[in-house]
């Protein structure tokens, strides 16, 4: 009976490992063009990058995003986020089409994380991304 535990027990584990292995793989061979733009990647949108790339003003330990883009009820900036370059999302701002301008201010944390990405989601022209370093 033993014998057949450390058997099932070894296969749960292999199968598992193969299974994570495999979902490793898979996402890092994700390519991003046509699903998030940038000024430098703008795809399609490659007349829209003044007005979509989220810009990007340091001071100190303040981060101030601006997407320089009207705000009515049928075209507007949706949403800011800062992300660390682990992933952690740092802060976030949802924006109401009635709101005159997207513009976020968030505080970048103490530690030794030193690149980071803004993004800004337009309602009709996607994700778009700027990634900066301190």
């Amino acid at each position: 009976m033993n014998d057949r535990r450390n058997f099932l027990k070894t296969a749960l584990i292999a199968v598992s490992g193969m299974a994570i292995g495999q979902v490793a793989v898979a996402s890092e061979s994700v390519n991003y063009a046509g699903i998030v733009y940038s000024a430098n990647n703008p795809g399609k949108w490659k007349e829209k990058v003044k007005g979509h790339a989220p810009e990007v003003n340091i001071e100190g330990k303040t981060v101030t995003i601006t997407t320089n883009h009207g705000m009515t009820s049928k075209h507007y900036i949706v949403r800011h986020s800062l992300v660390a370059e682990d992933g952690t999302v740092l802060g976030a701002t949802t924006f109401n089409p009635t709101d005159k301008k997207a513009v976020s201010t968030y505080e970048l944390p103490e530690g030794n994380a030193t690149k980071f990405y803004v993004t800004s989601f337009c309602n009709k022209h996607d994700l778009w991304v700027t990634e900066f370093t301190i």
